[in-house]
C-alpha cells in the first residue's frame, strides 16, 4: 500500500470519527433541549392549575356573595314589605340599604334630636331588623348607619362651610339614631354584636339625590339609611394572600 493511500485512509477514518463525535454531541444537546422543554411544559401546567384553582376559589366567593345578597334582600322584603309605604322607606337591592326618606318625620331642620314619630318607627323596625340579620351574621362585615343631608344651608354660608356644617349635622344624627337603638330593651342581648358591627357615618351632602333633570332633590337628599356591608371583599383578600 502506498504512503499516499495510507494517509488517505487515516484522514478518512478521522473524519468519520469526527462526524460520529459531532453526531453524539448534537444528540446530547437535543436530549437536553427536549428535557428542558418537558420541564417547561410541566411548570406551565402547574401554574395553569394553580391559576384555575385560584379562579375557582374567587368565583366560589363571588357566587356565594351574590346569593347572600339575594337572600338578605328577600329576607328584608319579606319582613318589612307591609311597612315600607307607611314609613316612606325603601330597600335598595344593590346596596342592601334600608332607607328612611321622610325628613319631616326624622328630625327637625338643623337638629340632631330624633322626633317622636321616628322613635316610634325605630322601636318597631330595629329589633325586627336585628332578628333578620341574625341568620346572616357570618356573612356581614358591617351595618353602616348612614346620614345624608341636602347641600343647603343659610345664604350667608359658603359652599365649603355648608359642607362641613352638614357633615357635623349628619354625623350627629346618625350618632343619635345609633345611641337610641342600642339602648332598646328588645336588643339587649345583641349589644355586643351591635357594638362590634354597627357604625354611624355622616356623609353630609356628598351623596345627594338628583331629580330627572339632574337637579338636587332637597327632600329626598335628607335621609337616614341602614346599609349592610358583606364580608366578601375580606374573603377574596384572604384567598389572594394565601
Amino acid at each position: 500500500m502506498s504512503k499516499r493511500h495510507e494517509q488517505s485512509s487515516f484522514f478518512g477514518s478521522f473524519a468519520e470519527r469526527q462526524e460520529e463525535g459531532d453526531g453524539e454531541h448534537w444528540l446530547a444537546v437535543s436530549d437536553l433541549m427536549a428535557g428542558l422543554m418537558m420541564i417547561f411544559v410541566f411548570v406551565s401546567i402547574a401554574l395553569m392549575r394553580d391559576a384555575m384553582i385560584e379562579r375557582d376559589k374567587i368565583k366560589e366567593v363571588a357566587v356565594a356573595y351574590q346569593q347572600s345578597q339575594v337572600d338578605l334582600y328577600k329576607a328584608l322584603v319579606n319582613e318589612f314589605e307591609n311597612d315600607l309605604s307607611r314609613w316612606n322607606a325603601v330597600i335598595n337591592r344593590d346596596t342592601l340599604s334600608f332607607e328612611f326618606q321622610s325628613p319631616d318625620v326624622l328630625f327637625d331642620t338643623g337638629k340632631i334630636v330624633l322626633k317622636p314619630a321616628f322613635r316610634d318607627i325605630l322601636d318597631d323596625f330595629f329589633p325586627r331588623y336585628i332578628n333578620v340579620l341574625q341568620v346572616f351574621r357570618t356573612s356581614i362585615d358591617e351595618v353602616r348607619l348612614e346620614g345624608h343631608t341636602s347641600s343647603m344651608w343659610n345664604k350667608l354660608t359658603t359652599v365649603d362651610d355648608a359642607y362641613f356644617l352638614n357633615m357635623e349635622l349628619s354625623q350627629g344624627r346618625t350618632r343619635s339614631v345609633l345611641e337610641y337603638v342600642y339602648y332598646l330593651p328588645q336588643v339587649a342581648d345583641d349589644r355586643a354584636w351591635i357594638k362590634q358591627h354597627v357604625a354611624a357615618v355622616g356623609f353630609s351632602s356628598a351623596r345627594t339625590v338628583q331629580d330627572e333633570q339632574g337637579n338636587e332633590d332637597d327632600e329626598r337628599s335628607r335621609r337616614v339609611s341602614f346599609r349592610i356591608i358583606t364580608n366578601s371583599e375580606t374573603q377574596i383578600r384572604r384567598i389572594l394572600e394565601n
